[in-house]
């Protein structure tokens, strides 16, 4: 099993994804996000247009079931995020080894539109006990979820793994 290594948790640190969006986590798969030709990596830079389409996603580990969210941690603005977290996407029961297609779609992809500054995007995977029979708590709204009341309201732990990328308006 590949894993994420030690020196992208840093990234996450230092991006602040760890403390604002997701815990400290040992990574346990590894996460492939890819928009095009483009695989993303920790604080890359995306520009919006590149983000209107929904990447591939691929979940590699030892997990039969994964869920996937993407938020948007510094909604409206940076400086600040009274929107935090915004949900950009929301995947469930995604078959481990396979693309995020394979998954539920519990709320639609939305591509990159930062209104103000720079903006980070993340991506985080988390295991699964089995395919979700219903998702607890469904969002309805993209403003002000929780990827920590989300994971404790559907039984899931820490992150499998994690990455973000940056964009900024054009």
């Amino acid at each position: 099993m590949a894993q994420m290594p030690r020196s992208a948790v840093d990234s996450l640190v230092l991006g602040r994804v760890i403390g604002d969006v997701v815990d400290m986590f040992v990574p346990l798969a590894e996460l492939v996000v890819r928009y095009g030709a483009t695989q993303i990596s920790n604080g890359c830079e995306i520009k919006p247009p590149m983000g209107d389409e929904r990447p591939t996603v691929h979940i590699r580990g030892s997990s039969n079931y994964y869920s996937l969210v993407m938020v948007d941690p510094d909604a409206p603005n940076p400086s600040e995020p009274t929107f935090r977290e915004w949900l950009h996407w929301l995947v469930v029961d995604i078959p481990g080894g396979s693309d995020a297609s394979k998954g539920k779609e519990v709320m639609p992809y939305m591509g990159p539109q930062p209104p103000v500054g720079t903006h980070r995007y993340v991506f985080a995977a988390f295991q699964q006990h089995g395919q979700m029979e219903a998702v607890t708590a469904k969002p309805v709204e993209r403003p002000h979820f929780s990827t920590r009341r989300f994971l404790a309201e559907n039984e899931l732990g820490l992150p499998a793994a994690a990455l973000y990328f940056e964009s900024s308006k054009i």
